[in-house]
């Protein structure tokens, strides 16, 4: 489902509407490629049979970080607003990793508006993302994010 306002002004209309993503695979590849980005190379991420016999988790685990970076593109086309020129992340309230995603797993978020502020340049809108975990009883992370929704 997609939340779809007509313009930014009429995003006040879309506080306590919620919108779920499509699933997608962390896979240990995308993990491998967040480590050499981060230079976070710690055995629990890149190093599949050691995590799987040692870790608590029983395989490898994707970063936390990784997974919050997930979130542009687990939130894509949720939030539908017509007349802007571009939307700009302006930044993070609150963030939570509740539960690790091991490698493999599929995640996908799930957005609810929680307030819509006009400003000069726009309209500031906070959110509630929770990515869930296929099949998991608790979600990996929730955040309060911060987006700016420029005027076009």
């Amino acid at each position: 489902m997609t939340i779809t306002v007509t313009s930014p002004a009429d995003l006040g209309d879309a506080v306590g509407q919620t919108a779920t993503g499509e699933w997608r695979v962390v896979d240990q590849d995308r993990v491998n490629l967040f480590a050499d980005a981060t230079d976070d190379h710690q055995w629990i991420h890149v190093d599949p049979a050691r995590a799987a016999a040692e870790s608590p988790f029983g395989g490898p685990v994707a970063h936390g970080f990784l997974t919050l970076s997930l979130l542009p593109a687990l939130t894509d086309g949720l939030l539908d607003v017509g007349g802007t020129a571009m939307v700009v992340n302006y930044g993070l309230d609150r963030v939570r990793f509740l539960q690790p995603v091991l490698a493999g797993s599929r995640v996908r978020a799930s957005t609810v508006v929680e307030s819509a502020e006009p400003t000069a340049q726009g309209v500031r809108v906070s959110s509630t993302v929770t990515v869930e975990i296929e099949g998991a009883p608790r979600p990996a992370l929730v955040a309060q994010t911060i987006a700016l929704f420029v005027l076009a």
